[in-house]
């Protein structure tokens, strides 16, 4: 039974990890970090965590050892918004991988956008605000 006299604590988070769980680690580190150019924070051997923004990361699991297991389907996307969403994609394009799209525009949410996949199928959003406070 829960005590609800007991208050909820102020979150004080120090920083968000998002965790991806993998078959091939090696390869996953190696898109993120030479890919995407992400910089290793915290390498925890069969976990390795990659600084995205101030705050913000995401952590790549080797499934034999996390709490969960790889699973053929991805129902989460990494998104990060950047600056230039269409230098990004030339980078992107010039590399070809899969599930690339075109750039797509979404005004109702105020976005500039385009996705592909990392080499085990998760989803990444690259996009850009096409206007303040989107």
């Amino acid at each position: 039974m829960s005590d609800v006299s007991v208050g909820r604590p102020d979150i004080g988070a120090e920083l968000a990890i998002t965790f991806l769980y993998y078959k091939d680690l090696s390869a996953a580190v190696k898109f993120y970090e030479d890919f995407l150019g992400l910089p290793l924070a915290i390498d925890q051997g069969w976990s390795k965590i990659f600084r995205i923004c101030a705050g913000a990361h995401v952590g790549l699991v080797d499934e034999q050892r996390g709490m969960n297991k790889w699973a053929a389907n991805k129902t989460v996307q990494l998104c990060i918004r950047v600056s230039d969403v269409d230098a990004w994609q030339a980078y992107v394009m010039a590399h070809g991988p899969d599930g690339l799209s075109e750039i797509l525009e979404n005004d109702e949410i105020g976005i500039r956008a385009f996705v592909f996949r990392d080499p085990e199928g998760y989803q990444i959003e690259i996009q850009t605000a096409t206007r303040p406070g989107a």
